[in-house]
């Protein structure tokens, strides 16, 4: 199998497919904004071009610049939708042409346990982008029970990630950082879902993935 990472940052893209190269595996970089159609376009067919199909896409990109409402932080709130959301569909209208032509395909979206069980205060915006990919994602599954699209949405709780790096209100972000801090879980635990959902055989689809630490409430 070969993996195709894409990200805006090159640097950190290719540091890990170097890595991934030197346990054994195989991995090429392509650097995306997925806010830009055109750029998941054309990593979808330079994906195509070189290896002849795409059995996976893992939609993970996503930003959190978290504040109250009532702050009428307009700027993030379009930008969390451009990311999360807009980033997502850009995925699908990028990739299931392929899926359906070749007669098969997976779609994985990294989405989160914000608003699962009610909204927290400041997360309003960031909730309702990530609950509005879980809304497409069961869209995407009604209309695809012929067999050839598989879906699942993974949801993290905290895990030890840059995400709260992109929160412009400096309380929520040193909070959320040493949430992180306390009980963050690596990476690797939402790696291990994805692997999970996708190894299986192809009749059967995990629709909804939780991965959250043991402690958090």
């Amino acid at each position: 199998a070969v993996v195709v990472l894409a990200a805006r940052r090159s640097e950190r893209i290719d540091a890990v497919a170097q890595e991934i190269r030197e346990r054994g595996g195989r991995a090429t970089t392509c650097v995306v904004d997925v806010t830009k159609a055109e750029d998941v376009q054309r990593l979808v067919a330079a994906t195509l071009g070189q290896y002849g199909r795409i059995d996976v896409l893992v939609n993970n990109a996503g930003i959190a610049p978290i504040s109250p409402l009532a702050d009428l932080d307009t700027e993030s709130w379009s930008a969390m939708i451009d990311v999360n959301l807009h980033g997502m569909l850009n995925g699908i209208a990028a990739v299931l042409p392929a899926f359906r032509e070749q007669g098969t395909g997976h779609l994985v979206s990294i989405v989160s346990v914000a608003g699962l069980s009610g909204v927290s205060p400041s997360m309003a915006v960031y909730a309702a982008t990530k609950n509005a990919v879980r809304t497409l994602h069961e869209g995407l599954r009604t209309e695809s029970t012929d067999g050839v699209v598989r879906t699942t949405a993974i949801s993290p709780g905290y895990i030890r990630t840059d995400l709260a790096d992109s929160m412009t209100d400096p309380g929520i972000r040193e909070q959320t950082r040493k949430n992180i801090d306390a009980m963050g879980i690596p990476p690797a635990a939402v790696a291990r879902a994805v692997a999970f959902a996708i190894e299986q055989p192809g009749d059967v689809e995990i629709g909804e993935i939780n991965v959250r630490p043991t402690v958090q409430a």
